[in-house]
């Protein structure tokens, strides 16, 4: 039995250019709780199982950027610290956190974007790439919008808390041809 990859129909000429505040509300509080996206464009993989190259192959949409459900993974069973490592390589951090505030709740932000910048091998050898990911995740999962619905996600994932989702948005500065799979892309900067 074949498992075939389900593409929405989308309306021609349709543009997916999402403001941070869009994303959060109408697609990463809907799938952290469990309901359905305006427009199911937006796929659950786990990202870092794939090389930031590979990803465009098993995205439901997208041309030049790519979004993607997945859950945080841990460095430690208990700990709070994100894991971040892929395939090849991995993800690491880039300035400080950006608040995402909602127009009607000024004083608190309902979630925070964290910028990340793909490595190839492993630290003191890795190798920058021009791989970007916009990582968003929610911050308040008890107040407002979200105050009705309980701190557990949906019911096949029932041990997952809501700020455990993530929204990742993934793009190159250079985009191109997609290199193969087993090989770093060619636009790469040596530190």
């Amino acid at each position: 039995m074949t498992m075939q990859q389900v593409f929405p129909i989308l309306p021609m000429g349709f543009r997916f250019h999402p403001t941070d505040e869009e994303l959060v509300v109408n697609y990463l509080q809907r799938r952290a709780i469990g309901q359905m996206c305006p427009i199911p464009i937006i796929a659950d993989v786990d990202i870092y199982n794939f090389n930031p190259w590979e990803l465009p192959s098993v995205a439901l949409f997208g041309e030049y950027e790519w979004y993607f459900f997945t859950l945080r993974d841990h460095k430690y069973p208990n700990s709070v610290r994100s894991s971040r490592s892929a395939a090849s390589g991995f993800w690491k951090a880039t300035g400080t956190d950006k608040p995402i505030q909602v127009a009607s709740m000024q004083d608190t932000p309902i979630a925070m974007k964290k910028a990340l910048v793909f490595y190839v091998g492993r630290p003191p050898m890795e190798t920058k790439t021009t791989w970007i990911m916009h990582e968003y995740r929610l911050t308040n999962t008890r107040g407002p919008p979200m105050a009705s619905y309980s701190s557990s996600s949906t019911p096949q994932y029932p041990w997952v808390t809501l700020d455990e989702w993530v929204l990742c948005k993934i793009f190159s500065k250079a985009p191109g041809p997609e290199p193969n799979s087993n090989t770093p892309p060619s636009n790469v900067t040596r530190l």
